[in-house]
């Protein structure tokens, strides 16, 4: 990857067919055997914690590479409190550049966009592996607990990264996903018709 080929920018209206194919190329069979992002991003457009400012793709030679984008919602504290945070995702490189650098460039350009912002921390699921190197960790090191988990189930997927150090000290509570990101299948299907036919496969290493 070459820091001069490529170009980070906010997502247009004439974006959106593009960014959602590019979404659904994506993730296509890598969680379950098709996938719901690209309907996901679909929606979430128009949801009031979407944040527009914070809405990016990544372009090279004039085509679509990559997108991320970032959403509002809370943290329902111990002490009663509700702590501004965000979450993000679905962030996406096309398949034929993944592991190649610019899933992370395109990741730490919208998190220091993100704390350029003033937002305090980011929340979401994800692999440590991949998203460690750009300073996330565990949120149960920051005393954050997923919503819906059982307290003994695994939550290393449950990752956390503070845009202003020090903004969860002294904080417990529950993280709550944003409604927008849980949409119906039958939804999902009917969108999925816009677009070229693909062909759902059962893969190893599927969660669902």
């Amino acid at each position: 990857m070459n820091k001069n080929d490529y170009i980070i920018r906010l997502e247009e209206k004439n974006d959106y067919r593009a960014v959602e194919n590019l979404v659904r190329e994506s993730f296509w069979n890598v969680y379950k055997p098709g996938c719901s992002e690209h309907y996901v991003i679909h929606v979430l457009r128009d949801d009031p914690a979407f944040i527009r400012e914070l809405d990016f793709v990544m372009e090279q030679d004039g085509s679509l590479i990559g997108q991320n984008m970032f959403m509002k919602t809370i943290i329902e504290a111990d002490d009663g409190r509700e702590i501004d945070v965000l979450t993000m995702g679905p962030i996406g490189i096309t398949p034929k550049l993944k592991r190649r650098g610019y899933g992370k460039a395109l990741l730490d350009y919208s998190l220091e966009k993100a704390a350029e912002m003033g937002f305090g921390a980011v929340l979401f699921e994800g692999n440590i592996d991949f998203y460690g190197k750009s300073g996330f960790d565990y949120a149960g090191k920051f005393g954050i607990r997923y919503h819906d988990l059982p307290e003994d189930a695994d939550s290393s997927f449950f990752l956390c990264k503070e845009l202003i150090p020090g903004y969860l000290d002294g904080i417990t509570g529950v993280y709550q996903t944003p409604q927008g990101y849980y949409v119906n299948d039958d939804e999902v299907e009917e969108f999925d018709k816009n677009f070229p036919p693909k062909e759902k496969l059962k893969l190893p290493g599927q969660i669902f």
